[in-house]
């Protein structure tokens, strides 16, 4: 059974293989890139590994709160009728932990732009 399975391995290999050495041989050697793409065309004021300030990542963890909450609210909207009270209490318990979440947020400065 172990001779199989090298079997196939190395078939595997001997396409990548031959993929790549066709690649090698067929492809075009393009000309350099004069023109970047960012921001259409123009040149980039800063790297692209470039670090973001800590607050843009408060913000983001507001965004998925907010989004979070779409999500799991459209979904009990069409199904509320059916299962009743449980299902209201349910979903105002979630958005009590979502609303934790936003108070933290707050706390942290996510609130403040400037």
């Amino acid at each position: 059974m172990s001779s199989g399975i090298v079997s196939v391995a190395l078939v595997a290999l001997s396409v990548v293989a031959l993929f790549y050495a066709f690649h090698r041989v067929a492809s075009i050697t393009s000309d350099p890139l004069t023109v970047l793409p960012a921001q259409s065309g123009w040149a980039p004021q800063e790297h692209a590994l470039s670090r973001f300030h800590a607050r843009w990542y408060l913000a983001s963890i507001v965004f998925l709160a907010f989004d979070v909450e779409m999500l799991f609210m459209y979904p009990w909207a069409v199904v509320v009728i059916e299962k009743g009270l449980s299902a209201v209490v349910e979903m105002f318990l979630f958005l009590g932990a979502l609303l934790v979440a936003v108070a933290w947020a707050r706390r942290e400065g996510a609130f403040r732009w400037a």
